[in-house]
């Protein structure tokens, strides 16, 4: 048996036999079209610098306490936590590797960053770290007064900021500001709360600005009647 002739278009896309009737016609359902899923397991890289060994010099001392790390050199004592999917381990060639202890997307974020966390630490106690500032502009000058940096800035008063323990802040030909120490993490907070204080502005580049920090110009106003 053939379907109707004054079967509408939507029909057309039915089967028979036919099992129902609705206004004079007869219709069969329409079966759904089985899709396959395939699920594909990806697994996630190593993190090139997560996988990195850590060399620590024979003048720092390590001291492992589970999660906790120690590590105390020549110019000061660092302490840092790991997450439970980070474990460190220590070959017999005295190096330290960071590793997943499980392989999930938060382990594979968690790796890269406390290696270089780690390496941070070691670097810090042993040979130091340092940050170097420079003050662009008619008047700007610096100074360390006792245990303060003093900054003239084209403020109506000087600002003086209280230089953190553990730091070093050196100035140099009075605008030239170097911030050392053992913690990277403290130096580039401290230097960033100097510079925050007079950001330097895109016309006449002046403010404090990094030293190795590039300050793309604008134009102006008097470059655009030109």
């Amino acid at each position: 048996m053939g379907c109707p002739v004054g079967a509408t278009m939507q029909s057309s896309y039915l089967s028979c036999p036919f099992l129902g009737e609705a206004n004079g016609l007869r219709f069969s359902p329409v079966s759904a079209p089985r899709v396959a899923v395939v699920r594909k397991i990806v697994e996630c890289k190593e993190s090139r610098i997560g996988k990195q060994p850590i060399t620590v010099p024979s003048n720092v001392t390590l001291t492992m306490d589970g999660q906790d790390l120690k590590v105390k050199g020549p110019l000061g004592e660092l302490a840092l936590t790991y997450p439970r999917e980070i474990k460190l381990e220590k070959e017999e060639s005295g190096a330290l590797r960071v590793k997943k202890s499980v392989e999930t997307r938060r382990a594979n974020q968690m790796h890269g960053l406390f290696r270089t966390l780690t390496d941070n630490m070691v670097v810090g106690v042993s040979k130091g770290f340092e940050k170097r500032l420079q003050l662009v502009g008619t008047g700007y000058r610096a100074a360390v007064e006792g245990k303060d940096i003093v900054l003239n800035l084209g403020f109506s008063h000087p600002v003086r900021m209280a230089i953190p323990s553990g730091l070093q802040v050196k100035v140099e030909e009075n605008t030239r500001i170097i911030v050392s120490g053992y913690d990277k993490s403290e130096i580039g907070q401290f230097a960033a709360s100097i510079r925050k204080w007079r950001p330097p502005e895109p016309y006449k580049g002046k403010g404090v600005k990094y030293a190795d920090e590039v300050v793309r110009r604008k134009e102006g106003k008097a470059g655009k009647k030109k």
